[in-house]
């Protein structure tokens, strides 16, 4: 008997995960492209002085893009673990799905308020907020794709 192949499997989530990938892609190069640090520096500055355990720090450009490019590249690399359906890539792919939901409704609530913090103001829309309906619809993909696959190739005990 054939099995269908591994992004097709019943027990993975490549395809999604793939798809949140080239999401996030294409959200670095529309963040990078339309100047988000431009807007998060200032915002990080002043949370910072508002709540001196604010973990987010200040970045420049160099540094924030290099970072996102290899966490980008890593997750493209685990795509296809991913289509295997690894339960132990489970907990990330929830998370990563998770972070990348938030951070496209960050980027859609700030456009709609045209500012992060008062003080921290830009003409709408924010950056980054062109990739932002990417990320959702690959996150929610790639979580439904969980969802569904939760438990498949798993056999509990039955006691016989």
């Amino acid at each position: 008997m054939r099995q269908a192949p591994p992004a097709l499997s019943a027990s993975g989530f490549g395809s999604a995960w793939f798809a949140l990938c080239v999401a996030f892609a294409v959200h670095i190069l529309d963040e990078a492209s339309t100047g988000f640090l431009a807007v998060y520096n200032p915002t990080v500055t002043i949370l910072r002085e508002r709540w001196s355990w604010f973990p987010m720090p200040a970045l420049e450009f160099r540094v924030w893009l290099t970072g996102h490019i290899v966490v980008c590249v890593l997750l493209f690399c685990l795509t296809p673990v991913a289509a295997r359906g690894m339960s132990g890539l489970r907990p990330l792919a929830w998370a990563y799905a998770v972070i990348m939901f938030l951070n496209g409704l960050g980027h859609t609530i700030g456009t709609i308020l045209g500012h992060t913090v008062a003080s921290v103001t830009f003409p709408r829309p924010a950056p980054g907020f062109y990739s932002s309906p990417f990320l959702f619809v690959a996150s929610i993909w790639l979580m439904v794709r969980l969802r569904r696959t939760a438990g498949v190739g798993f056999q509990l005990p039955t006691g016989d």
